[in-house]
């Protein structure tokens, strides 16, 4: 049996994302949930289509279609880290297999048909394996090149068809010929095309290859060839990255924290020693622990410099005790830890400096030693976060963990203050009284107007003093669309007689102090 060696297999999972974010979430993959990204909908799951959700509409635009709508955060990482297990299981049923995208896999037809008996065999040996690691509804295509056979993978399993595509040799390009254009192109030449009436596939391999490539360059003759089936692309078989995880199953199962942790020492140790053979540290880890009933806890834990062993068994205590002590019972006994690394980096750029770090060194073992004794959350640090209001964006984390991701940096919070930021933010706003010429409390209308110049300003049970200059007001509105619980207030700025500047809000309740200007 001779095969073409450009023939590949396309292993396909629909819906991969949501089915990685069910997994990690233990929801079922049978209701409507979507990953939201953006305030769009990234993916959905059958259940949401079928209740009219798609694919870039707006959140609220999804709820309304679809009133039942688990909503959760898209996260790539994620799709990676799950799909992970399904590679290596794959790689042992066919080896050369190229990772496309999480939930797509494609290799070389020639080996895995011979070896099973067929192509079809060969098909069925793939969706036998990936069914054994609970991934329900996967599909295969066979064709010539990657492209054709994903096609080809995408069109099975519809309207009661096996799930199990193959084009015959040579017939690709009769195969995905009436597909749309848009499969090949971008957006924008896919719009131009249409306007030239060049809508499928097949149009687009009608026109003369010359003209397509004086036309839209190397990108457009890349997609010529793909329409033409003279795809050029060959599957490129990954190399398996080395196993630094290490796992424990417990049996019988532990009910205690502490017997858990002293069992898991020798598997830290390993764990550490995996990666020093390799000159690497780790600076980041994900935990996994089962239990008895079924229950499952994942979490990722970052470190300020690199983890040891004892670190890592401190950050499985912590996990698994919570706001509880070290030598308290677990409400279901572990039968399974993993210790996955999420962060490595070479040695050499974690070395000392030419004079040492002692200082820093015993600052971070200080906190450390304080950290694991009182607790993963006892030692914070400053940071900070997205928000509107000053104190909302004062943000403490856990020592080691990364801070939140500056929402403001990327695009603005709308009636957030610009810079340059007060020196001095009061975490409880301090009353105030900013009173006019008459010593009346100036107000301010729902048109946003002040009834009087300010005058005087003083803090409560303070004396008053004259105010040497004001601006203002700016609003600040927050879920404007809720009229129940929207909530609208005016900062205010002012410069005291004493050259002091302070940021000052009003709400339903007075005047407040939020920030001074040191």
């Amino acid at each position: 049996m001779i095969i073409d060696p450009t023939r590949t297999i396309v292993l396909w999972c629909p819906d991969w994302p949501v089915f990685a974010a069910c997994r990690e979430a233990g929801i079922d993959a049978t209701l409507p949930v979507a990953l939201i990204q953006g305030g769009q909908v990234f993916a959905c799951s059958a259940a949401a289509r079928r209740d009219g959700v798609v694919r870039g509409v707006k959140l609220r635009e999804a709820q309304y279609r679809s009133p039942g709508l688990i909503l959760l955060d898209y996260d790539a990482s994620l799709d990676v880290r799950v799909f992970e297990p399904v590679v290596r299981r794959v790689e042992e049923t066919v080896p050369g297999v190229q990772l496309i995208r999480p939930g797509t896999l494609a290799m070389r037809a020639r080996g895995p048909a011979r070896y099973y008996g067929g192509e079809d065999a060969a098909a069925r040996a793939l969706l036998d394996t990936v069914a054994g690691l609970g991934v329900a509804g996967a599909r295969v295509g066979v064709a010539d090149g990657p492209f054709a056979a994903e096609q080809a993978a995408r069109a099975a399993g519809a309207a009661g068809e096996p799930p199990v595509g193959i084009v015959a040799p040579g017939a690709s390009a009769a195969f995905i010929a009436p597909l749309p254009v848009g499969l090949v192109v971008d957006a924008r030449t896919s719009t131009l095309l249409n306007r030239l009436g060049v809508r499928t596939l097949g149009e687009f391999a009608a026109l003369p290859e010359a003209d397509v490539r004086r036309r839209f360059g190397a990108a457009g003759a890349f997609a010529h060839d793909r329409a033409t089936g003279r795809e050029q692309a060959r599957v490129l078989a990954r190399t398996p990255p080395p196993e630094f995880e290490v796992s424990q199953e417990f049996e019988p199962p532990l009910d205690r924290i502490d017997q858990l942790a002293f069992a898991f020492r020798v598997r830290a140790d390993e764990f550490i020693e995996r990666m020093r053979a390799k000159r690497l540290v780790c600076t980041g880890i994900r935990i996994e622990i089962d239990d008895e009933s079924g229950g499952h806890s994942s979490r990722s834990w970052l470190h300020p410099r690199w983890f040891t062993p004892a670190d890592v068994v401190d950050r499985v205590r912590w996990q698994l005790q919570g706001a509880g002590t070290a030598d308290s019972a677990l409400t279901s006994p572990i039968t399974r830890l993993r210790i996955v690394p999420e962060r490595i980096d070479s040695t050499g750029n974690h070395e000392e400096g030419l004079w040492g770090g002692g200082p820093d060194e015993r600052v971070h073992h200080g906190l450390t030693r304080v950290q694991s004794m009182l607790g993963h959350d006892a030692v914070v640090t400053a940071a900070i976060g997205g928000g509107r209001m000053l104190a909302e964006r004062q943000v403490l984390v856990p020592w080691g963990d990364r801070a939140p991701e500056r929402g403001d940096t990327a695009a603005p919070w709308p009636g957030s203050l610009p810079t340059l930021a007060p020196a001095s933010v009061f975490r409880e706003r301090l009353p105030i009284g900013l009173l006019d010429a008459g010593g009346a409390i100036v107000t301010i209308d729902a048109r946003g107007a002040i009834s009087a110049n300010p005058e005087r300003f003083a803090l409560a049970g303070g004396v008053a003093a004259p105010v040497r200059a004001w601006a203002g007001p700016w609003p600040v509105v927050e879920r404007w669309w809720d009229a129940e619980h929207a909530k609208r207030v005016h900062r205010f700025q002012i410069v005291d007689d004493d050259g002091c500047a302070w940021l000052l809000v009003r709400d339903d309740e007075g005047w407040w102090a939020e920030a001074r200007y040191d």
